[in-house]
């Protein structure tokens, strides 16, 4: 019988998972707005929490990666974080500049996918220091929609959650910039290599790892990145990820 190659996979659980947590997020902007009920809204943030951390595991253990999964996953964290703040910006909690300095990091990091992909890259992968900020914003929300409610609870879940919104803030436009750095240096590297030509048709031999140096071991296949590992590769349409898990990999936190 014929199985199907795992980085193709599309029904697994961790997909599942993903998805479950993506339809989640306009029900939480709907609690958040409509009818206020923040505690729902707050066990919702707090499933999505859990769902992710699970589906990592569950990719990893079970060997259900994916290259959908790979894109759901940060996909529903940027959307949520995004459902999150446009709440608590329409409810006056937050200001609107955090908002648009958050937004701007995104577009400044959206802009650079066409140059790269013209020299034949992907998206880069998740560096520490962008998953690091995705759970201090993700940490900080829930505490800024406590800090809405009178008493001693609300005076400390104010303090403790623009403590983590700035420094999630500041860390995550740090991380834009090491992958900003990052992706200047495949640019630089591409400009040197095969034609953008071969890249598209798969003939290009290569491939590249962040040295600048040319990876022997891995000719002829796409190679997803990790957390622990910054190696990015060209693309090819027939490599699945590596065995590193889906979690940390795809578009950058």
């Amino acid at each position: 019988m014929r199985t199907e190659p795992v980085g193709r996979r599309v029904w697994t659980v961790p997909n599942l998972l993903s998805v479950v947590r993506l339809l989640g997020v306009p029900v939480f902007l709907w609690l958040v707005l409509v009818p206020r009920e923040d505690w729902w809204a707050l066990g919702l943030l707090a499933f999505a929490g859990l769902s992710d951390w699970l589906d990592g595991k569950i990719a990893r253990l079970w060997n259900q990666s994916s290259r959908i999964g790979e894109l759901l996953d940060p996909m529903a964290d940027r959307l949520y974080i995004f459902a999150a703040l446009l709440g608590l910006v329409v409810r006056g909690i937050v200001p609107w500049w955090l908002m648009a300095v958050l937004v701007a990091r995104d577009a400044f990091l959206t802009l650079g996918l066409p140059l790269l992909r013209h020299y034949g890259y992907g998206a880069l992968p998740v560096n520490f220091a962008g998953k690091t900020a995705t759970l201090c914003l993700l940490y900080s929300f829930p505490l800024l929609f406590v800090a809405g409610y009178s008493g001693i609870a609300g005076d400390i879940a104010q303090t403790v959650g623009w403590a983590f919104a700035i420094w999630g803030t500041a860390i995550y436009w740090w991380s834009g910039l090491l992958y900003a750095v990052h992706a200047s240096r495949l640019v630089r590297q591409g400009r040197g290599s095969a034609p953008n030509s071969a890249v598209r048709n798969g003939t290009a031999p290569q491939q590249w790892n962040t040295a600048g140096n040319v990876d022997e071991s891995r000719h002829g296949s796409g190679r997803h990145g990790s957390e622990a590992n910054m190696s990015v590769g060209r693309r090819s349409d027939d490599a699945g990820p590596t065995s590193g898990g889906r979690k940390g990999a795809g578009s950058p936190h």
